[in-house]
């Protein structure tokens, strides 16, 4: 039978056709839980035609055209730039044969998907189930009725990754690329007849000595309940239960009863260096037995934007972030939980950023996850970019709001939703729709909306606005968040030359300085972490735009070592160059050295003889913790020679830095993120590749060709040979189904070659 669900919305209905709104567990959070669901991945074994209407609509085919594949997976692998998006704006095929567990008969079952790209139709035994218009929000078609048990069943997915005029982003110009298939993980998911939604875990007097959390079970059932039914909630904090509560369900319009944990007592507070973590577990029980289960996890955190800026848990913090494309170089979006969860490290931990935008739509799980762990705030907004559609486009915008917060409303990481298109015009109704639905579904979160102009009408919590100009207009509001500067405004290549390097890193530096000056900042966050693909009408010439403080690798540039210098010294000591060293790649002589530290004090030297002495640049950066320092080194350019550079706190030596002066390349190394892996055919381990001087710093013009040799049961994502660019570069190791050792070989022309070796462990095996 055939389920349709409508979505209200203010003066709205929304047709659904089939699709349900996303209320979807992880699988690691509900596969546990035996009592009446099931969470099962079909991630592997999936068959894949770069072709349409691939017997779709049939239950016999032949699959010896089809090739094998692992989600996520990209439409077509691609370069890592000079690529035109029509390669992949095409309609594919994805077919998947399962059997249904025998647990599951007398139970519901749905298909759900984390993340498609663009459009889906959806087929079960040739039975069209419906269309999901969307490629960054999750979307469910219910199975139940549709599936045999008794024989294999074949699940078929027609994927348009075409740019769909009836789609957000899309209909006009757009600055990134969306790139095609099935790019985040899918599950089957069997529950009782009756069974837990959602949940949404809201914390509440947290700095108080008695805090609660009001737990909102949302109940959904095909007819009415056999038995009186009740939730059962336990909080723990790891394994040890904190506490538990028992209410009978309340059938009401919300279909949701809420059961309150009141008068917690040794509650940890999530912050950005404690993010102190808990679980909420839900059991629906039938006449006093669980019939289902289900759990979130959360955190105990106050966190509001006020007139005198952002406050965490009653203490102001300066926000200081990087905007984040989810895209990664040869294969789009369709990263596993590995990379996407790096990405977070990276800015948290190299970075030392405290804030995230996941611009310009929602983003993995997997990512948000991982900001929960390890302290990363995070603002999400809705897809889009500038162009607002017509009535049909905006009620999927609408929607897209629903199932933003629905699916992430527990993430303790997230403090403010962005309910606007990216830089759009101003549309009174349509954004009070927005507002209204992001407020009637979370009433614990502010609301944001980006927009380019002041005189944009405020109908949202807080004025979020990307200003790239210079200085900054002065906040209009009281509730004031730059969201994007720099940018587009100075594109940066890492072979640029030395002046352009350390202006770049300048201009991140001011606005910073800026931001700090004046309390009504809540803080800024620039454009952008990362270099992107993007269209031709937007890009350098390779259809990147290098926008980023890193580059499309995840490599840093000298503005990158700005962020990271702006940390606690307990934290880590930082001294980062805002060039590279040679004598003759500034247009007049190199004298100006900027470096950006968090020491209190600089010596240079040049053959062990001391040039200068410098303390921060105080006095072009009045009201930054830890200013830029500028060091004029002065006429010594005979002899030349290494440079070394001390940094001292307190008159104690705490870092010294040494960068040649030869122009040698005298190593190659391979850097990995780590030598473990999954044997589940798509587990990613990133390896980046450098060529440096004898201190280890890049030579940034270093272009060599490297070579690779791979051994066992794994796959290489990137080029072979592969270019340096920047003197650097990255590729990813993919684990294939097999575990066992792995051994990558790389050479390099002159430097040798180096190794890796990587175990993958074995995986959990999937249904057939």
């Amino acid at each position: 039978m055939q389920r349709r669900e409508f979505l209200k919305t203010t003066g709205t209905l929304i047709a659904a056709a089939s699709v349900s709104t996303p209320g979807i567990a992880a699988p690691e959070a509900a596969a546990p839980h035996a009592a009446g669901r099931q969470i099962l991945p079909i991630n592997r074994s999936w068959k894949y035609s770069p072709k349409a209407n691939e017997a779709a609509h049939a239950r016999d085919f032949n699959d010896a055209a089809f090739e094998s594949i692992v989600v996520p997976h990209t439409n077509i692998a691609l370069p890592w730039h000079s690529f035109d998006e029509k390669k992949y704006s095409f309609i594919s095929t994805y077919r998947r044969r399962f059997k249904v567990p025998a647990t599951a008969r007398g139970k519901r079952i749905f298909v759900d998907f984390e993340g498609v790209m663009t459009a889906s139709t959806v087929f079960v035994n040739g039975t069209r189930l419906g269309e999901y218009k969307g490629g960054f929000t999750p979307f469910s078609f219910e199975l139940t009725g549709h599936v045999d048990f008794d024989k294999e069943n074949v699940l078929v997915v027609e994927v348009d990754s075409t740019e769909r005029a009836d789609i957000p982003p899309f209909g006009f110009q757009i600055d990134y690329l969306t790139f095609g298939g099935i790019y985040r993980e899918v599950n089957l998911r069997v529950v009782p007849d009756t069974f837990i939604e959602n949940i949404f875990a809201r914390p509440k007097d947290v700095l108080t000595a008695s805090p609660s959390v009001d737990v909102e079970c949302f109940l959904e059932s095909a007819k009415a309940p056999a038995a009186p039914l009740s939730f059962h909630v336990t909080l723990k904090r790891g394994t040890t239960t904190v506490a538990q509560a028992t209410e009978p369900v309340v059938l009401s319009e919300t279909k949701s009863t809420t059961v309150t944990l009141a008068n917690l007592s040794g509650i940890e507070l999530w912050d950005l260096n404690h993010p102190n973590l808990y679980t909420v577990h839900v059991e629906l029980l039938s006449g006093g037995h669980a019939i289902d289960a289900d759990q979130r996890t959360i955190g105990f955190r106050e966190a509001m934007f006020t007139d005198q800026g952002f406050s965490l848990n009653g203490k102001v913090i300066k926000l200081r972030g990087l905007d984040r494309h989810q895209t990664f170089p040869f294969v789009g979006q369709a990263m596993p939980a590995r990379a996407q969860r790096q990405d977070a490290h990276i800015l948290r931990h190299n970075l030392h950023c405290n804030l995230v935008r996941t611009s310009h739509y929602p983003q993995s799980r997997h990512f948000l996850d991982a900001c929960d762990e390890i302290g990363l705030l995070v603002l999400e907004e809705i897809p889009g970019w500038q162009h607002i559609g017509p009535q049909p486009w905006k009620d999927i915008s609408v929607d897209n709001v629903s199932r933003m917060i629905r699916r992430d409303w527990n993430h303790p990481s997230i403090i403010l939703w962005g309910t606007r298109i990216n830089e759009s015009l101003d549309d009174h109704d349509f954004y009070t729709r927005t507002n209204a639905m992001a407020h009637s579904l979370d009433k614990t979160r502010q609301t944001g909306g980006i927009r380019y102009f002041q005189e944009s009408e405020f109908i949202e919590d807080v004025f979020t606005m990307n200003d790239f100009g210079f200085p900054l207009k002065a906040p209009n509001h009281p509730r004031y968040l730059n969201t994007e500067f720099v940018g587009h405004t100075y594109p940066t290549k890492t072979i640029d030359q030395v002046e352009r390097l350390t202006e770049h890193t300048l201009r991140h530096a001011r606005i910073h300085d800026q931001l700090a000056s004046n309390p009504q900042y809540a803080g800024g966050i620039g454009w952008c972490a990362f270099d992107y693909n993007t269209h031709s009408d937007f890009g350098s010439g390779d259809r990147i735009c290098y926008h980023g403080v890193t580059d499309i690798f995840r490599e840093p540039k000298p503005a990158a070592g700005f962020y990271k210098s702006q940390c606690d010294p307990q934290e880590e000591v930082v001294l980062e160059p805002a060039f590279h060293w040679a004598r003759g790649d500034a247009s007049v002589n190199f004298t100006k050295a900027v470096v950006c530290s968090n020491c209190d004090h600089l010596k240079f030297y040049v053959h062990d003889k001391l040039l200068v002495e410098v303390d921060p640049n105080r006095a072009e950066f009045k009201h930054l913790k830890y200013p830029p320092f500028l060091a004029d080194l002065g006429d010594w350019f005979t002899p030349w020679g290494d440079l070394r550079i001390e940094g001292y706190i307190g008159g104690k030596l705490m870092i010294t830095r040494t960068m040649s002066g030869n122009g040698v390349a005298r190593k190659f190394t391979l850097r990995p993120d780590g030598l473990s892996l999954v044997a589940d055919g798509a587990d990613s381990e990133r390896v980046v590749l450098r060529v440096t001087d004898e201190f280890d710093n890049i030579l940034p013009f270093s272009n060599d060709a490297i070579t690779f040799h791979l051994e066992g049961p794994a796959t290489i994502i990137g080029d072979n040979p592969f270019g340096l660019v920047g003197g650097t570069g990255a590729i990813w190791i993919r684990a294939k189904e097999i575990a066992g050792p792995v051994r990558l070989t790389a050479h390099h022309a002159t430097l040798g070659k180096q190794e890796l070796h990587f175990t993958l462990a074995a995986s959990t095996p999937e249904m057939a």
